[in-house]
């Protein structure tokens, strides 16, 4: 099931952050990166973010988030993260469809590191297409995809 999450709840924002803790680790190691800022992000981060969260829950436990901030005329996937316990079922999936559904006639962007193979096929699977690559200040080369919804 997919709800809209409250975050500016402590126990949500606290079950936020942990799938986000267990998750980003997983990229971290993937990417090769000890100073990963997805993993410094904290409670209280969260709890003052003005970005939208949805969650994807099983048996009532929070077990994937995705994170979306509107800009002007587009909207930004600011992150999708599955339990690793949960990979490779399809939520990840599930969560992608429900946000392009609710944003149809919108542009959507999303970005990952460019090590992080699985994620470029993933978001390519849905029709998102490169449109730069660059380097950040914590030494990861990123791939930014843009799709547009119509």
């Amino acid at each position: 099931m997919i709800k809209i999450l409250d975050h500016e709840k402590i126990d949500i924002a606290e079950s936020i952050h942990s799938v986000f803790q267990i998750s980003y680790a997983v990229e971290a190691k993937l990417l090769g990166v000890k100073d990963f800022p997805p993993l410094q992000r904290t409670v209280t981060n969260l709890l003052e973010s003005k970005t939208s969260f949805f969650g994807f829950f099983l048996n009532e436990k929070l077990i994937a988030v995705i994170e979306i901030e509107p800009f002007p005329y587009v909207f930004h996937i600011c992150s999708l993260v599955v339990d690793p316990n949960y990979f490779r079922q399809g939520i990840g999936s599930k969560l992608i469809s429900f946000i392009l559904n609710l944003l149809k006639g919108n542009t959507i962007t999303v970005e990952t590191g460019l090590a992080n193979e699985p994620a470029i096929t993933f978001y390519k699977s849905f029709g998102f297409n490169e449109v730069k690559q660059y380097d950040t200040d914590h030494g990861i080369r990123k791939i930014k995809f843009q799709l547009e919804k119509t």
